[in-house]
């Protein structure tokens, strides 16, 4: 006979005893009744899975411990499931592991707010429940949640209750994605949702099933910053290959050699971000951004298609506001970098940017350099075809350029949209107007949206067309 490893780790011979271990130790403190008012059992979750779980495999009666030691390694902690044993303040002389009372003790200790733990679902009504508190455990996981369970080992007659990780879900199968912590080979196990539902609740008398969930809600810790956390979150779920420097308010992830990206990471981000800082922004973003630098073109398009599900539509790079990334190919140079370095900038300080503005003052800096202590824009290669444009007659008005939406401005260009944005930031620049046209657009823009007006009172004319052809004579005298 083929024993199966219980929530104890002994096997049949403990079934007595653990077949209470859950309920009993909950049977002093609050029951929260199940209700499906407001859940819907249209199956309508989407997929989901978090990662960066190292497997531990429980010691004997320690399946809880151990499920929280995995979460614990997650966020980068060293407690192992004997901490988390010792955080119960349980007597070893008991000889036993934690009981879902004790296990909630422990998370208590260790900084975590697991919420409500045990529920009672009607069994006349148990399928709208269940799925009730399968949706709140869902939108844990979308929000970066695992759930300890306590459940059924298996659907054998007289089966133990064991407690298990549940870091996923994969809507196109209906499964549940878990951490097996009684087996070796446990990490990323899957379950038919169905067969979680009949598993899940313990059944201890017929008409009032209880359910037990712990959600993993850690407290921060105030001696880390974000970014620390962050960054130790990260380390566990880049590829193989690749290593992850902070530079505030940024990580930085490249797969070149480690000191190479720490290389980058100073003499390009924050090199940019303290000059950008120093210039034009007082608010670093809002979020954190991770900078990814891949290597040469093939890891770019690989990395960014299977992370992201994203096709590049640019050789160099790109920015994401929705995934929170930086993206490049730095073989092409670090022109891009600093580019898309902007744009987070400028929306932790002014959101309200027209898109004109955000890629021109971007573009600038896609071709840097230092000027009596002062990051400044060079002379680059959008220059060849601003000059085609002018020549040919092509090129649209100031007020016809600041005037566009965004659709307009990356879906209507002519082709001359960036670099003609580009090369009024670098005119201003080299007049020393860059900065207080900046401030001034950001001061005005109630007023002025879109920043036409100011680009007037900053320039001191009142004559932009005959600014213009100025300009434009003076855009045709400059070499790259």
């Amino acid at each position: 006979m083929v024993h199966r490893w219980s929530r104890t780790g002994w096997g049949w011979g403990a079934v007595l005893i653990f077949g209470i271990c859950c309920v009993f130790s909950g049977c002093a403190q609050t029951t929260y009744i199940a209700t499906a008012g407001s859940q819907s059992a249209v199956n309508t979750w989407d997929s989901v899975q978090l990662t960066g779980f190292p497997h531990v495999r429980q010691k004997p009666d320690f399946c809880g411990e151990a499920c929280v030691e995995m979460v614990l390694k997650q966020m980068g902690r060293p407690e192992t499931q004997d901490d988390v044993f010792a955080a119960t303040g349980l007597d070893p002389a008991l000889n036993r592991g934690a009981w879902t009372r004790d296990l909630k003790v422990a998370l208590e200790n260790l900084n975590f707010t697991p919420g409500p733990v045990w529920y009672t679902v009607d069994a006349k009504r148990s399928r709208p429940q269940l799925d009730g508190l399968w949706t709140d455990l869902h939108k844990d996981l979308k929000a970066g949640i695992p759930s300890i369970v306590c459940m059924h080992y298996d659907d054998q007659p007289q089966t133990t209750e064991h407690f298990r990780l549940i870091t996923g879900y994969d809507a196109a199968r209906d499964e549940v994605i878990y951490q097996e912590p009684a087996e070796s080979n446990g990490a990323d196990r899957r379950m038919a949702r169905t067969t979680f539902l009949k598993l899940w609740p313990l059944k201890y008398e017929a008409e009032r099933w209880t359910v037990i969930r712990f959600a993993m809600r850690a407290i921060p810790d105030p001696k880390r910053t974000p970014l620390e956390s962050h960054i130790d979150a990260l380390r566990k779920d880049v590829p193989n290959g690749f290593s992850v420097v902070a530079e505030p308010p940024f990580a930085v992830v490249g797969d070149e050699a480690p000191a190479r990206v720490q290389q980058r990471a100073t003499h390009t981000v924050a090199w940019a971000v303290k000059h950008l800082k120093k210039q034009y922004f007082a608010n670093d973003p809002d979020e954190i951004y991770d900078i990814w630098l891949f290597k040469d073109s093939k890891s770019y398009h690989h990395h960014a298609k299977a992370r992201w599900g994203v096709e590049p539509d640019t050789p160099y790079g790109y920015a994401s506001s929705q995934d929170k990334v930086l993206v490049m190919n730095i073989s092409t140079g670090g022109g891009t970098l600093v580019h898309e370095i902007v744009h987070p900038y400028i929306a932790a300080n002014f959101p309200q940017s027209p898109s004109w503005f955000n890629e021109g003052l971007a573009s600038l800096y896609e071709q840097s350099a230092e000027r009596d202590g002062s990051i400044v824009g060079l002379t680059n290669w959008r220059l060849a075809g601003l000059q085609r444009t002018i020549r040919a007659g092509r090129l649209p008005s100031f007020k016809t350029l600041t005037a566009t939406t965004t659709r307009q401005f990356y879906d209507e260009d002519p082709g001359s949209h960036y670099a003609q944005s580009r090369y009024l930031m670098y005119y201003l620049q080299e007049k020393g107007l860059l900065r207080s046209y900046y401030h001034g657009f950001v001061k005005n823009h109630p007023t002025d949206p879109t920043g036409y007006a100011t680009l007037k009172q900053t320039l001191g004319v009142t004559d932009m067309a005959a600014f213009q052809r100025k300009w434009e004579q003076w855009i045709l005298t400059l070499k790259y």
